[in-house]
Order: C-alpha cells, then structure tokens, then sequence
C-alpha cells in the first residue's frame, strides 16, 4: 500500500469520528463557510480599506448580522407577540363579518354562495383561536434554538473570516489539482454564489422597503411587514401576493376598501411591475458587473428551485445551502468542461 493511501485511509476514518464529534455545530459551520465564501470579495473589499484583517472580519460579522439575522429576530419576537395579544372578538367579529357578507350575496352567485357558506361553517373559532396560541408557543420554543444557531454562524463566520487566508491556501494546496485551477475553482464558486447572496439581500431590502414605508401609512407596523415581504419576495411570481392579498382583504372587511384598492394597486404596479421587473433585473446586472470579480450568467429558475429545495429539506438554513450546493456543482461542471477542451485540443 502507498503512503497517500495509507494517510488518506486513516484521514477518512478520523473525520468519521470527527463528524460525529461535531454533530451539533456542523450544519453552523456549514452555512457560515458558504457565506464566508459568498462574501469574500466584500471582505476583501474592507480589508484592504481598512487593512487590519481583525477590525474587517468584525466589520463584516456584524454587517451581516445587521442586514440578515436582526430583522429575523425582529420578526421572530414581533410575531410572537402578535399571537400573544390577538384579540379574540376581533378574531369573531371579523368571522360574522365575513359570514354575514356571504349570506348578502346575491342568490345569482349561488354556486359560489353556497361553497363560501359551507366552509365558513366548518370553522370553528374556539378552536382556531387554541391553535393559533398553540402555533405561538412552539415558535417561541424554537426560536431559542434559532438564536442559538444565529449565534454560533455569526461566530464561526467571524473566525473562518479572521484566518481565511490560512484556510484558504490550506484546502488548495490539499486539493489534488494544480494551484491555478484549484484557485479557479473556488473563485468561480466564490462568485455565483455572491451574486445568489447580493442578489437575495437587495431584492429582500429593496422590495420590503418599499412594501413597508407604504404600508406604515395606513397604521401598519412598517419594520415587521416590510421584513416579512422582503422574505415573500424570495419567491418568484406569487411571493408579493402572500403580503398584500391578505392585507387588501383584511382591509376590505373592515369595511376599508378604498385602502385595500390602494394597497392592491401599488403592491402590483410600483413594487410587481416597476421594482420586480424594470429596476431589480438593473440590480442583479449591477451586481454581477461591478461587485463581483467575474460576471457570471446565472439563471434565476435555477435558483429559484434551489432555494425551494433547500428549505423544504434543510428548514431555513436551506436558503443559503440549496444555491450554494447547486452553484459549486456547476462550478465544477465548468472545470471539467475545461478539462475535456483542453484533452480534445491535445
């Protein structure tokens, strides 16, 4: 047997034993190594203004945190304490509402009448109310582990940051390629997956912004649903409508229509139409243009899928892994393509 053989054998076996041994932080150190690598040109970035790598790595750390975990927390405790103070007849007054709208349709509508009817019969308001105080108190349980893994992602990113150059140089040279195209490797994932991750935070802030400071006129908590259609807006095609739609019926059961018009309106013309399909297309292009090193073709389907994967298998974390899986499999289809080129030109 070669030595190479004997050490990779026992390599193997001892990172057995350490994957279980590091069970617990693995799907953290996971996520905090994708997004080290989708911002490391923005590190570099800041390092290099600052030239200190300790003060960057902080600088970074906390950036990140800034923009993506605190409006998960805000939102976490926001919604609890949404739950905690539903008003119970307000929940009933707007069921009699509802029940009492139907049974005004016109009997021309009696089909639809009818099927309205019949499933506002079967809810039970009782009920729904303990559900829903349910619901609450087990997204209270989990969100303490939700800040626990927030917490050690941010920590183990702002290492992996601090000493990314040791790390880096490291897992190239183990790579069994030679240096350039180790270094191509990880640049060309380093930069689809940072315009997945720019593209995913703009789209975010840009489009909760805008749903938020509009929707705060009509005594809305801005912050908390532009949080919520900031994440909504993930999801292509449908993803504004999960915010608006229930907002302009609320409205229009409060008796409000001339406001849920308003928010229906804006929703799909300035934030649908002119934001979704003129400026964030401008965004992306800009992103992948300036931001990034190398511009990188990347098809939004794709990443669609991807992030749908990812969180209908990993949970929330599956929207960071799922694109980052899928972009560094491409990368490496596009160095095997380099491969076969340059063995057939030979």
């Amino acid at each position: 047997m070669k030595p190479q053989h004997f050490l990779l054998a026992v390599a193997a076996l001892v990172l057995y034993f350490l994957s279980d041994l590091f069970q617990p932080f693995l799907k953290a150190i996971l996520v905090a190594l994708l997004l080290v690598i989708a911002t490391s040109n923005f590190h570099t970035f800041i390092y290099y203004k600052i030239n200190n790598r300790l003060i960057s790595s902080i600088f970074v750390t906390l950036f990140l945190g800034a923009v993506f975990f605190v409006p998960l927390l805000y939102f976490i405790f926001s919604f609890i304490n949404y739950i905690n103070h539903i008003d119970k007849q307000a929940v009933v007054d707007i069921y009699n509402f509802s029940l009492n709208f139907v049974e005004a349709l016109p009997n021309d509508y009696s089909f639809i009448k009818d099927y309205l009817l019949q499933s506002l019969s079967q809810i039970n308001v009782a009920t729904m109310f303990d559900k829903t105080l349910s619901f609450g108190a087990i997204v209270g349980k989990n969100s303490a582990k939700f800040m626990i893994d927030m917490f050690l992602i941010l920590t183990f990113y702002f290492f992996m940051n601090l000493y990314s150059k040791e790390f880096s140089s490291f897992i190239i040279e183990l790579i069994p390629l030679n240096h350039e195209e180790s270094k191509t490797l990880f640049f060309e994932s380093a930069n689809v997956m940072s315009i997945v991750l720019y593209s995913i935070l703009v789209t975010a802030i840009f489009e909760g912004l805008l749903f938020g400071i509009f929707i705060a006129f009509f005594g809305y908590d801005g912050i908390l649903y532009g949080v919520l259609y900031g994440f909504a807006s993930l999801i292509p095609i449908i993803g504004g409508a999960i915010m608006w739609l229930p907002i302009a019926l609320f409205e229009i059961f409060s008796g409000s229509i001339s406001n849920a018009v308003y928010i229906s309106l804006y929703s799909i013309i300035v934030i649908s139409i002119i934001a979704d399909t003129f400026i964030k297309p401008m965004i992306i292009k800009y992103i992948n243009k300036r931001v990034v090193k190398t511009p990188t073709a990347v098809n939004e389907l794709l990443i669609f899928f991807s992030i749908i994967a990812g969180l209908s298998t990993i949970g929330f974390w599956g929207m960071i892994i799922g694109p980052a899986l899928v972009t560094f499999f491409i990368s490496i289809m596009q160095l095997i393509k380099k491969y076969n080129k340059r063995v057939t030109s030979n």
